[in-house]
């Protein structure tokens, strides 16, 4: 029987062992020209389609892995099903003149690459992962992983601990032993949300969202002295703190910014310092260091973050002295801080709040005679510059706790400095941040308090993402 069977028209040749349907001269193996069908056309072993052109009509099956190599846009008008376990790879020219390989559909589930905090791969701007430590997805800036949204979150203010008996001997426990909680939407009263531990006072609070926490302070009754703890919480469920790890040095009345995944720690006083060390808040650990603050400022200042920038504003230097210097970090990357602007005056014991977009300080006390003021400072933190004037506090908060959501910047307790003695406060104050103004009442702490590190799960440093 014939092995070749040949039409009085066709277009046939075979030369050097190739064969050619619809042309002349075969180049391949098996070269078809024109609109011919190949029905069930097996192919074993392993083979190469270097260039595919025209249209195939029905859904194709792979049982093996398939590279095409070259070929024309709409080559495939039905499916391509590649088997379990196996691969497809699309050369560029395959896809030049119709989209690209990325943008593939995807009709059933789409699942970016995932993994704990550490397990993050190198990636561009742009890049998708999911966390299994923060329970988030989280998208590459080309600086730093950023969550995408968070959508658990509460818009829940923590404070901790706080100095509430000034006419008290510390023996006697006049430093708070709580941990409270607001809803920053809604205000009211605070909450108890746990014990504060032998740290009470003077420490710093920071989050990434889905952990709150407080570094360093100055120790209560029996423990006299500065520490250098670091303490967390899980802000959407109440307990009491959790070790978590040290600071690189001892100190209290620091300050401290965070992004979705880092806690910045600046600055001490008692032993002065001008010491930044950082924590990466989804695993536990000692702080390592990161840089040092430029000069004054640092010890009860102003902290601000955006979700890339951390700043402190004001405040006490390693000597003493006060200050009006904004300074700035970057949060992604170690290194010293360096100075952007400055507050419209010399404050001590001053406290920020901030969106992702402008920060607020509250400056505490004016120049070196410690005279409580009311007034607000505010800093567009994507620019380097000197602060506007805000509003007004509706008292005199001198070492108040300040903290944020997107929309609304809050400022709790403190005290005004004044003869014959403190006056201290537990009335919380609200400002909208995108809008200058004076503060309006918003609730209260459960005390009159003072010297207390704050934070929330909604903060500027978390983004509006």
């Amino acid at each position: 029987m014939a092995t070749i069977r040949q039409g009085y028209l066709d277009d046939y040749s075979q030369q050097n062992g190739n064969v050619g349907i619809g042309t002349s001269i075969s180049n391949e193996k098996l070269e078809i020209i024109g609109g011919t069908t190949a029905q069930e056309l097996d192919v074993t072993g392993i083979s190469t389609f270097t260039h595919v052109s025209g249209f195939i009509k029905k859904h194709t099956d792979y049982t093996g892995n398939i590279d095409f190599d070259a070929g024309d846009s709409g080559t495939l008008s039905g499916e391509i099903v590649v088997g379990a376990g196996l691969t497809m790879t699309v050369g560029t020219a395959a896809t030049a003149s119709q989209g690209t390989v990325d943008a593939l559909k995807v009709h059933d589930m789409f699942q970016p690459p995932s993994g704990g905090t550490n397990q993050r791969p190198p990636a561009k701007p742009g890049a998708l992962f999911y966390n299994f430590d923060l329970k988030t997805i989280e998208f590459f800036d080309g600086n730093s992983w950023n969550q995408v949204d968070n959508t658990t979150t509460r818009g829940r203010a923590i404070f901790f601990g706080g100095y509430m008996r000034p006419d008290a001997p510390y023996s006697s426990g006049r430093n708070g032993l709580t941990i409270e909680y607001l809803q920053i939407s809604t205000g009211g009263r605070t909450s108890s949300f746990g014990s504060y531990g032998s740290r009470r006072t003077n420490g710093s609070g920071c989050s990434n969202g889905t952990r709150a926490l407080s570094a360093s302070g100055f120790n209560g009754p029996g423990t006299i002295g500065s520490s250098n703890e670091i303490e967390y919480i899980t802000i959407a469920s109440g307990g009491d703190v959790i070790d978590f790890g040290d600071r690189t040095q001892t100190g209290y009345g620091g300050q401290a910014v965070s992004s979705s995944t880092r806690g910045v720690f600046l600055c001490n006083r008692e032993p002065s310092n001008n010491v930044i060390d950082y924590v990466e808040i989804g695993t536990l650990g000692n702080a390592l260091d990161f840089g040092d603050l430029n000069g004054n400022g640092g010890y009860k200042a102003g902290n601000l973050n955006s979700p890339t920038r951390g700043f402190v504003a004001g405040g006490s230097g390693p000597v003493g002295t006060n200050s009006n210097d904004i300074q700035m970090i970057t949060i992604a990357s170690k290194g010293n801080a360096i100075k952007t602007g400055d507050l419209s005056s010399i404050t001590d014991n001053s406290t920020g709040a901030s969106n992702s977009i402008r920060g607020l300080v509250s400056t505490g006390e004016l120049g070196s005679g410690a005279i409580a003021n009311k007034s607000i400072f505010s800093i567009t933190l994507a620019s380097e510059g000197n602060s506007q004037d805000f509003g007004d506090l509706t008292v005199q908060r001198g070492r108040c706790g300040g903290t944020s959501n997107q929309t609304r910047a809050i400022f709790a307790g403190g005290n005004a400095y004044g003869s014959p003695s403190y006056t201290f406060y537990k009335s919380i104050d609200s400002v909208t941040i995108a809008s200058a103004g004076n503060a309006t009442d918003f609730g209260s702490l459960g005390n009159p308090k003072d010297q207390f590190g704050a934070t929330s799960d909604s903060h500027g440093g978390l983004g509006g993402f």
